[in-house]
């Protein structure tokens, strides 16, 4: 393992987990929650580098023939941690970004992240793989493009109109295809749980 654990695409996954902390820190540059307009431009660049390195650390792994058991765990989790760190932050911090009824749509997001996890541990267990489908990699894409326009929230708006409402709708919509997914996904495992 310690061969194929620190190869270029599990470095980016090691670094995207790594931009957690980071993101949360540009929110606590002024010992508060606080979320300024240089906080939320921080984020989102450190958003932004972490978001890139979903798509190169599966194509370098693919195209370099570097895919490992490591990689392959950590990858979604890693996606997991930075969309649901993201959520939490921007619902608490003082510009209420993610508020009212928008909290239904981010607690729909981390609710199916859970419970496909669980799903996912209770087959592993039973030696059975549910792969991604290509939706489910959509899906991750719509999460971190509205997570993007919201970091971005009243700072962006200042330069481009209608940034924060943009973000809403996405993560709206993005909370849609997440319950689909999820369906998916119980569906295609509930019948290993039936059969067990």
């Amino acid at each position: 393992m310690s061969k194929h654990a620190l190869n270029l695409p599990n470095l980016l996954t090691y670094a995207r987990i790594m931009a957690v902390p980071l993101i949360v820190l540009c929110f606590f540059l002024e010992g508060r929650l606080q979320s300024s307009d240089f906080a939320r431009w921080s984020a989102l660049g450190i958003f932004l580098a972490a978001s890139i390195t979903d798509y190169f650390d599966g194509y370098l792994a693919r195209t370099w023939k570097q895919t490992s058991n490591i990689g392959k765990m950590l990858d979604p989790i890693a996606d997991k941690l930075l969309v649901a760190t993201c959520l939490l932050l921007l619902a608490a911090d003082t510009d209420r970004t993610i508020a009212g009824w928008t909290l239904w749509a981010a607690i729909i997001i981390l609710c199916r992240e859970i419970l496909v996890s669980g799903l996912r541990e209770y087959l592993a267990a039973l030696k059975v793989s549910v792969p991604v489908t290509q939706l489910a990699k959509w899906k991750t894409a719509i999460q971190m493009v509205a997570v993007g326009f919201l970091l971005a929230g009243p700072a962006g708006d200042k330069i481009v109109p209608y940034t924060t409402q943009a973000g809403i709708a996405l993560l709206w919509f993005s909370a849609l295809v997440t319950l689909y997914t999820g369906y998916d996904y119980f569906r295609a495992g509930l019948k290993h749980i039936v059969e067990e």
